[in-house]
């Protein structure tokens, strides 16, 4: 049933919207009690009505209708997180003058495209790892790559931190020590990890593609607007995926790589 028969907007979806934060990330703030609608402390499932006023950590927020969407090479050493305690935190180093957040993570030793949006169910429908989205990586390592290392990949690796095995991936040889690999899943540092498994350290590692968007000529540090032919394109792929979870699933969206 939508909004409009139930009255209202459900407050995480109306902080979503405002650019605060994901669906999923405002039940978090929500339950720590940083959400108020109309001086009283909101809680999950609340909805807002017309006329009505929410704010988040004591400062009003309003449902954007600018819909943004930026694609930046993210440099070794930032941080993909919102938190303005991170002194190296990707919304500081990015300033854009708008409020956005990060579409899923690449950790801070690692480097490439990463999408910054205001829209939440964007966010969730990309990430989940249960629609299958391609994300596509290029990762140099220590040792030569050779054809056993490639299939074990493809194949799937033992996680023993996670106690997990990876999904079926594709892998291919790019050079002596590097490798294209296109992951659908998200593992806290999966490519790393994959990696080490199999007794291989990562030296270098690139996310070159996230569905359609592509980095490009991008140079680190560097961001654009996803083209409208880009977000059209984006927009009909993930037509059909879900933004919430489904119950029992460990891999449901995509931390650091």
């Amino acid at each position: 049933m939508n909004d409009q028969i139930q009255g209202g907007t459900r407050i995480n979806k109306y902080l979503s919207e405002a650019g605060v934060c994901s669906r999923r990330a405002a039940d978090r703030e929500i339950e720590a009690g940083h959400v108020k609608i109309d001086g009283r402390v909101a809680g999950i499932g609340d909805r807002v009505l017309p006329g009505q006023t929410v704010f988040y950590c004591g400062k009003e927020v309003r449902p954007q209708s600018e819909e943004i969407l930026i694609a930046l090479h993210k440099p070794v050493g930032i941080v993909c997180t919102a938190d303005p305690g991170e002194p190296d935190n990707i919304i500081d180093f990015v300033n854009y003058p708008k409020r956005i957040y990060p579409v899923g993570r690449l950790d801070k030793d690692s480097e490439g495209l990463i999408l910054l949006t205001n829209q939440g169910d964007l966010v969730n429908k990309i990430m989940r790892a249960g629609n299958y989205h391609e994300k596509e990586y290029r990762v140099t390592v220590d040792r030569e790559v050779t054809d056993e290392f490639l299939k074990k990949l493809r194949d799937g690796v033992w996680l023993e931190g996670l106690q997990v095995t990876t999904r079926k991936c594709r892998a291919d040889k790019t050079g002596r020590n590097s490798f294209r690999i296109i992951l659908t899943q998200g593992y806290n540092r999966q490519i790393r990890r994959m990696c080490e498994a199999l007794g291989y350290h990562v030296r270098r590692l690139v996310r070159l593609r996230i569905m359609n968007i592509r980095l490009g000529d991008l140079k680190p540090g560097t961001w654009r607007d996803v083209t409208e032919e880009e977000k059209a394109e984006l927009l009909r792929m993930i037509r059909h995926s879900y933004s919430a979870p489904k119950t029992g699933r460990s891999d449901e969206s995509e931390t650091a790589l």
